[in-house]
């Protein structure tokens, strides 16, 4: 069953260790988040296969 899954990520900006939520029903995503403490947009790539997350990047905007 795929579900919503939390999972910790450290900003690239600030360096704070945040929670963010993956859809693992989808097999490969990118998008932007922003930073729950320094509000600074993050770049988030994942890849999900049979529900597990396989591969998760995250960056800083102006890299």
């Amino acid at each position: 069953m795929y579900a919503l899954q939390t999972t910790p990520i450290q900003c690239p900006y600030c360096g704070e260790d945040i929670d963010i939520v993956v859809d693992t029903s989808v097999a490969e995503q990118s998008y932007i988040e922003d930073c729950q403490v320094c509000c600074k947009p993050i770049e988030i790539f994942v890849s999900v296969e049979d529900g597990e997350i396989i591969e998760l990047l995250v960056r800083s905007d102006d890299e």
